[in-house]
């Protein structure tokens, strides 16, 4: 099994009660999926934290394929009262292996050739890469580069309907008519 990383929206910042239950809930007890949460008082601050980087979970789940991983973060998250995922992507930051997730195992033999992207930051012994950078050099290089895995592009479309989808009042047989699976 493979361990994918990614950055799973939520459709709302964490509050306290809903980071307690995270950090007690089962499902999480593996450290996998980690949150910001921002100060109880942010008017009190002169740099408020991005809202949007609130609705954030960072997510570095085992599991078979990238859709897989995504699926099952999106499931548990539902465990934790009033809280759901609409949405996922990929952060630029990336780290060797991570890239490699992206683009293939070969990349680590592509990553020793003359010209090869340098690593932007290091942490820890940890070197960190720009993505759009490896991507565009993969693609000088004459490798085809998607700019989204498949895996990704459908579990962020599927979670965004989803959430469109919330509370609406659309017929079985108008989702059926688009050419959605209706049980």
């Amino acid at each position: 099994m493979s361990e994918w990383s990614f950055t799973l929206l939520v459709n709302q910042p964490l509050t306290p009660e809903q980071a307690d239950a995270l950090d007690h809930c089962d499902a999480f007890a593996d450290g996998s999926v980690s949150y910001t949460m921002g100060p109880e008082n942010p008017e009190d601050y002169p740099h408020r934290p991005d809202p949007d980087r609130l609705r954030e979970l960072s997510c570095d789940i085992e599991a078979p394929t990238l859709l897989d991983a995504v699926e099952q973060v999106a499931r548990d998250i539902r465990l934790i009262p009033g809280l759901r995922a609409v949405g996922v992507r990929h952060d630029d930051t990336v780290t060797l292996a991570e890239a490699a997730q992206r683009c293939g195992p070969e990349l680590f033999e592509l990553a020793r050739r003359h010209g090869f992207p340098e690593p932007e930051t290091s942490s820890g012994g940890t070197e960190f890469y720009s993505w759009r950078e490896i991507a565009t050099w993969l693609t000088r290089a004459g490798r085809v580069v998607p700019e989204e895995p498949r895996d990704l592009l459908i579990a962020d479309r599927a979670l965004r309907l989803a959430d469109v989808l919330e509370g609406a009042d659309v017929s079985p047989g108008a989702l059926r008519a688009l050419g959605l699976p209706i049980d």
